[in-house]
């Protein structure tokens, strides 16, 4: 028989879900079931909590203790410069494989790489902004009107500073 559950233990889980959207709660209860939550109501939690992100495939971490679970988006970087694009919505089983051709502007780009910073590998904050143009020209769009893969070249050859406030 397996140990019996500590109602004081914090316990993550990791999902991935589509902003906006109720997460489907087959795919929720085998997760949090065990863990003594309701499904249905923590996909309507999480459908809150991700407005923001609408359309686009984010990662949700749950914290679970005493029967509670708060929920708190964890945004990949894509999402973020997906997000900074400011595309309208579509609709996700009808419009499939979207150019994404738009423009942000490097400021934007430095605050998605001070966001990322934490969870980052680089190890200073120019590294975290190359990790960030690599993303952008995986996405497809611009960075300040110029492709990212020659900001990258600017950055390594100490043509360009990245300001880490």
């Amino acid at each position: 028989m397996p140990p019996k559950f500590d109602p004081n233990a914090i316990i993550y889980v990791f999902l991935r879900c589509v902003g906006g959207e109720e997460a489907g709660t087959s795919a929720l209860a085998p997760k949090v079931g065990p863990l003594g939550l309701s499904a249905k109501k923590l996909a309507g939690d999480i459908a809150k909590k991700t407005t923001s992100f609408a359309g686009l495939r984010v990662t949700v971490k749950l914290t679970v203790q005493n029967r509670q679970a708060q929920v708190s988006v964890v945004p990949s970087a894509a999402a973020l410069i997906i997000k900074a694009l400011n595309e309208p919505k579509r609709d996700r089983k009808k419009v499939k494989h979207v150019k994404h051709d738009g423009d942000i502007s490097l400021e934007q780009l430095y605050n998605i790489a001070r966001e990322m910073r934490p969870r980052s590998m680089a190890r200073d904050f120019s590294g975290t902004v190359r990790e960030m143009l690599g993303t952008a020209v995986s996405v497809g769009c611009t960075v300040g009107g110029e492709n990212p893969r020659d900001l990258i070249k600017k950055i390594k050859e100490g043509k360009m500073e990245c300001p880490e406030k």
